[in-house]
C-alpha cells in the first residue's frame, strides 16, 4: 500500500511538471498583415483547405528567450499559401508546455487563406510534367499535371510536327 501511495504522487507530480496548456484567444472572421486592395475583394478566392502559422520562444527555467509575435504567427498562415493576401474564418491559440526546466510558449493562427488569383501564380505551380495553355496575349490560361509517359509522347509528336509541316497542325494527346 505504501508503494502504491508513492507511485500515485510520484505520478501527480510528472503530470504537473510536465503539463501543457492551449487557451483560445480569439476567433476572427477576416485578419490580415499585408495591404489588401479591396476595390479587388470580388476576385478573391478561398482557399479549399485551411493554413496554420506558428511563432513561439523557449523558456529556461523561468527565463524566456524572446517573446512570441502574433503578427508573425499571421504573416507564417498566409505566407504558407502562394497568392494570399488574408485570413478568413480563423482563430488565434495561445499554447505552452513546460518540462521541469525548459518550457515553450507560442502563439498558433488558423484559417482559411483568401488568395488574390493575381499574385497566386508563381514557379512552385509549375508541375514536373505538365501542359501550360497561354492565351493569345502569351498569359497563362491553363496549367495541366501529365505523366512523364504522356509528356515524351507529346514531346514526339510536336518534334515530329515542326519537322514535317512547322507547327500547322495543333497537337493532341489520345
Amino acid at each position: 500500500m505504501k508503494n502504491f501511495k508513492i507511485s500515485f504522487i510520484l505520478l501527480v507530480l510528472t503530470a504537473f511538471v510536465l503539463s501543457s496548456c492551449s487557451q483560445r484567444i480569439f476567433d476572427f472572421t477576416m485578419v490580415s498583415t499585408k495591404n489588401v486592395d479591396l476595390s479587388k475583394a470580388s476576385t478573391f478566392k478561398r482557399a479549399n483547405v485551411r493554413a496554420n502559422g506558428e511563432d513561439g520562444v523557449y523558456w529556461l527555467i523561468t527565463i524566456p528567450l524572446g517573446f512570441p509575435n502574433l503578427k508573425e504567427a499571421i504573416d507564417r498562415a498566409i505566407e504558407s499559401t502562394p497568392g494570399a493576401i488574408a485570413l478568413v474564418d480563423g482563430v488565434v491559440y495561445s499554447k505552452s508546455w513546460w518540462a521541469i526546466l525548459t518550457g515553450y510558449s507560442s502563439y498558433v493562427v488558423e484559417g482559411t487563406p483568401l488568395i488574390d488569383p493575381s499574385l497566386a501564380f508563381n514557379s512552385k505551380d509549375i508541375p514536373t510534367y505538365g501542359k501550360i495553355e497561354l492565351d493569345k496575349n502569351g498569359e497563362v490560361k491553363r496549367i495541366e499535371n501529365i505523366s512523364s509517359t504522356e509528356y515524351y509522347i507529346l514531346k514526339d509528336r510536336i518534334v515530329k510536327d515542326s519537322k514535317e509541316t512547322k507547327f500547322e497542325n495543333s497537337v493532341e494527346l489520345q
